[in-house]
Order: C-alpha cells, then sequence, then structure tokens
C-alpha cells in the first residue's frame, strides 16, 4: 500500500511539474486526462483521484470546448484537496488548477481562429486578391492549367469552372482525334483523354455517331438514330466536345450518299460561327452550310480543271477560305460565302513524285509536306509567303528513319507526317504501325507521344469553350 501511494504520488508531482500548463504535453479524453501512466477522473468534481491508466477512448481537440468534459473550478479546489489529504496526497494549489484551466481555454481558442482563417483562405482561392484581377489572371492560363488547378479544393474546382474564365482562357493544341472511330490521344500521350472521344452527350439523340472532320474546337459527324438504317441515312452534326454543346444541319440540297465529302471550317476567333462544306466525288458543284443563316446554300465551282480532293485529312481552314489539297497535286481554295475560288500550285516537285503531299496551317500561314518513303525516307516542309504569286519557302527537311531511331526501313512500313502545331514549329510523325512522335524543328527535339497505336488518320484538337449559337442543344 506504501508502495502504490507513492508511485501515484509520484505521478502527481509528474502533472504538477507543469506538464499539464502545456496542451501540447497532455493527451486529453472523455472525462479524463492523462499524463505519464496515470490519469486524473475529471468526472466527479467533489473527489479528485489519480488512478492507473486505462485504455481511454481518444477525442478531437475540438471536444476540449463541449459542455460535457467537465474541469475542476476553483470553488470545488476545498474538496479536491481534503480527498487528497485523506489518501495521503499533496493538494493542488489554486492557481495550478487556474492555470491548467486557462491554458485548455486558451488553446481551445487558439483553435478555433486557426480553424477559421483555413476556411476563410479556402474560400477565397488567393486571399485578398480582388475577384477582377483574378480572373484577368485566370483567364490568360492555358486549359491544361486549369484542369490541375481543380483538384487544388472545391473553391478552385468552381474557380476553374467558371466559364467566363474558360472561355476566355487561352486555347492550344492539346491532343488528336481520331477519323471514322471514337478516339482520342492527348498531346502528351499520357492520362486520360481531356476529352470523351464517345461524344456521350449525343447518346440520348442518336444510336451510331463517328466522327468525321476536327477543326480547331469542333468535330463534324455523322450519325444514325437507329443502326438498322441505310448507310446512307445519316445526318450531320456539328458538336464542341469541350461544352457538349451541338446541332444538328438540315438536309443537304446535294443529298448525303456515303461517298459525299463533308469538311468543317471554324476559326476560334469568331466562335460563334462555322461553316460546312459538302461536294459529291467530282467538284462539279459545293453545297456550303452557315450557321449565320442556318441554311445550305449551292454554288458551282469556280475552279478551271475538275479536281478530285482526297479528304478531310488533307485540308486546312485558315483566314475564312477553306484549302484543299487535289489528287493531282495542287491545293483548291474556296470562301465561305463560294465566291473566291483560285487554285495553287504545290511547291518543289511534289507533284511529279509518287508521294503524297499533305498540307496544315501553323502561325497564320499554310504549310505543306511530304515524306519520300520510296527512296530515301527524307521529309520536306514549305511554308506560303504569298498567295497571289504562290511563293512557296522551304522551311526544313530531316531523315525520318533517324527521327525514330532506324537505320533501314523494313518492308511494307511507311512514315507520315500528319499534323503541325498551329503555334509552333513542332510536327508530328507516325511509323504507320505503333510509333508516333512530336518533332521540333528549331531544336530537332524528338519526343514520343505514344508506342501503341498509330495516328496517321488523327486531326488536331484545340479546345473552346465559347458560347454556342443560340439554337444549338
Amino acid at each position: 500500500m506504501a508502495r502504490e501511494r507513492k508511485n501515484r504520488s509520484t505521478a502527481v508531482q509528474d502533472c504538477r511539474s507543469g506538464e499539464l500548463e502545456c496542451e501540447i504535453n497532455v493527451l486529453y479524453y472523455r472525462g479524463r486526462a492523462q499524463c505519464g501512466s496515470s490519469y486524473f477522473n475529471l468526472g466527479n468534481k467533489s473527489k479528485l483521484s489519480c488512478k492507473p491508466y486505462p485504455k481511454p477512448v481518444p477525442v478531437t481537440l475540438f471536444d476540449l470546448a463541449k459542455p460535457s468534459l467537465e474541469r475542476v473550478s476553483p470553488r470545488d479546489l476545498p474538496a479536491c484537496a481534503a480527498s487528497r489529504r485523506a489518501e495521503g496526497l499533496n493538494p493542488v494549489p489554486h492557481h495550478r488548477a487556474v492555470e491548467r484551466r486557462a491554458s485548455i481555454s486558451f488553446a481551445t481558442t487558439e483553435m478555433r481562429k486557426k480553424q477559421n482563417q483555413e476556411d476563410e483562405q479556402e474560400q477565397q482561392p488567393l486571399g485578398s486578391l480582388p475577384e477582377g484581377p483574378l480572373v484577368e489572371i485566370l483567364s490568360r492560363v492555358p486549359y491544361r492549367s486549369l484542369c490541375r488547378f481543380k483538384c487544388v479544393s472545391k473553391p478552385w474546382l468552381a474557380l476553374c469552372s467558371a466559364p467566363d474564365i474558360r472561355k476566355r482562357s487561352p486555347q492550344t493544341l492539346s491532343g488528336f482525334f481520331y477519323k471514322f472511330m471514337a478516339r482520342f490521344c492527348n498531346l502528351s500521350g499520357r492520362g486520360q483523354p481531356m476529352v470523351d472521344p464517345i461524344l456521350p452527350f449525343l447518346d440520348k439523340s442518336y444510336e451510331l455517331v463517328i466522327p468525321q472532320h476536327c477543326c480547331s474546337g469542333l468535330v463534324l459527324c455523322r450519325c444514325w438514330k437507329s443502326l438498322i438504317l441505310e448507310q446512307d441515312e445519316y445526318n450531320l452534326v456539328v458538336c464542341n466536345p469541350a461544352t457538349g454543346k451541338w446541332t444538328e444541319l438540315p438536309p443537304c440540297p446535294i443529298g448525303l450518299p456515303s461517298a459525299a465529302k463533308q469538311y468543317l471550317g471554324f476559326d476560334p476567333a469568331t466562335p460563334s460561327r462555322f461553316v460546312v462544306f459538302a461536294h459529291l466525288w467530282k467538284l462539279y458543284e459545293v453545297a456550303i452550310y452557315s450557321s449565320d443563316t442556318g441554311r445550305w446554300t449551292t454554288v458551282q465551282t469556280g475552279w478551271t480543271n475538275q479536281h478530285f480532293p482526297t479528304g478531310p485529312s488533307e485540308c486546312a481552314f485558315m483566314n475564312g477560305t477553306l484549302h484543299l489539297m487535289t489528287d493531282e497535286g495542287s491545293i483548291v481554295t474556296v470562301d465561305t460565302q463560294g465566291r473566291v475560288w483560285k487554285e495553287i500550285d504545290i511547291p518543289g516537285n511534289m507533284a511529279w513524285s509518287y508521294v503524297d503531299p499533305s498540307i496544315g496551317q501553323s502561325q497564320g500561314r499554310l504549310y505543306a509536306w511530304y515524306a519520300d518513303n520510296l527512296n530515301d525516307c527524307q521529309l520536306s516542309v514549305w511554308a506560303l509567303e504569298e498567295y497571289g504569286s504562290a511563293k512557296w519557302t522551304f522551311q526544313h527537311t530531316v531523315n525520318i528513319l533517324e527521327l525514330f531511331g532506324r537505320h533501314t526501313r523494313s518492308q511494307g512500313e511507311s512514315y507520315t507526317m500528319f499534323a503541325i502545331h498551329p503555334d509552333r514549329n513542332l510536327i508530328f510523325l507516325t511509323n504507320g504501325k505503333d510509333k508516333t512522335i512530336s518533332y521540333d524543328m528549331d531544336n530537332r527535339g524528338v519526343h514520343v507521344i505514344c508506342t501503341s497505336q498509330e495516328l496517321s488518320d488523327a486531326q488536331p484538337y484545340i479546345p473552346c469553350f465559347a458560347e454556342w449559337p443560340s439554337d444549338g442543344h
């Protein structure tokens, strides 16, 4: 008994040594305050006893503020002191109890203040920065960075998802849409697709959706309302994958046979307007749909020769004009109203070589390129400087085999440059099997995008969050 009383007295002395004055050195429990290997029972105000330490139920520091946690008040100290003297223990001085109670109250108040400050900071993503400058800053951040900022907190998620910020943020190439299939590849080649290539917002209206042409941030699709319909019984739909908005075009006056060709023209500088060009195999006449009028117009072609465009993969829309590569090695153009028709000769010896040239637009200029797969696999890139005189400037040449780390070309292997970056001297190539790379023509850097699939039929995609025309869905 004497040894137990000595141990209990030692425990009290440990507690009286000042450990209870600092909330960091004391672990609080419901109705108890543990210190060392013993604990004080605070459930009974009339008797403060020291007992062997059982396994307590922990509580959070915010539970200290609850009324259910009883503390020893100054008026209860005489009874507590008498009880302790009866057990042979030294009484707790009055000022020690007051200091202990004040320490607990002060710690609780400080924690509440800190929590309130954190809540206020969460509600204000950048502290006290006014909303106006904050919107201006974020409206200049690329879309990929906005997507990362959404993961910071719920207020950041709401802020970065605001339409006013998204539609003003500068957009650049984010990935590639596959033609004729629901697939999308990010520009980095990693992670989940930035947009859902299945276009789920069309599921309620159509049974089958096949992308035909991607122009900047819009996609032109052929859609069937039933799987039992004939191949020619489809509707043309223009949609925005970033916003889920879409519109169905009225019937085309020249018909929509499966062999018809359709091209989409869209300029992000005028996001509320787009055009669709449609023609049959031979370019005798062209039907042009305008979102401004909501109807088609049919015009006779103004080109002197009858050409056969090679398809949407070899076309470019810039400066309000559609550019088409033909099977005769020339480029034909037409404006959105069908009034200005031109023909442009391709550069170099493309027209007389056994290669398939392609075109694209970058930094406000029209580019043309071809890869000589029959000889030395040399890639040549040209830029159109003047429309009137069709003056081309040679830009770059490189051996494709070196870019893919090969010394020789295997039998049946073919390399293709399928796109150029709209804002940089960056081109994209594939080996036609399972490897796609990007190549910087300025610093000659090579980056592998993916090694699991080829992107020869992929088309560049740039997100657009601008307002949709009023008659869209």
